[in-house]
């Protein structure tokens, strides 16, 4: 492959994860959202439906960024190999990675090493 080509074909690639990523934050918001909303219409709105509809939206979040970081670690290392370029991508994945787990803390009640409580246990043994 010409070297010219490999870093263009790298930051068109970067860039459609970057896009999947924000599509898949847009579709879980969308998704979350219509579902919520489907519920308010047919008066079965509560407050666990609300914890739902937090929940869809940070798990869409979540994955999203899990997107925006691979392509993030595929711009910065494979298309500009610096150790400032490096040092930026050191500081948006501390940023990114602290939003992650805080979303997780928010969508699942616990912190990502903690035991799931026993009732959440149950159920997903019994799906």
């Amino acid at each position: 492959m010409d070297d010219g080509l490999a870093p263009t074909l790298l930051y068109w690639i970067s860039r459609a994860i970057e896009w999947c990523g924000i599509l898949v934050i847009v579709g879980g918001l969308l998704f979350g959202s219509i579902r919520f909303l489907h519920t308010v219409l047919l008066g079965n709105a509560d407050e666990t439906s609300f914890r739902r509809y937090r929940a869809d939206a940070g798990r869409g979040i979540l994955l999203g960024l899990e997107f925006l970081v691979a392509a993030d670690i595929i711009a910065t290392v494979a298309i500009e190999p610096s150790l400032q370029s490096l040092a930026v991508l050191a500081g948006i994945i501390a940023i990114r990675t602290f939003l992650s787990l805080s979303l997780e803390v928010e969508v699942s009640g616990r912190w990502p090493w903690q035991q799931p409580h026993a009732e959440v246990r149950e159920r997903q043994e019994t799906k």
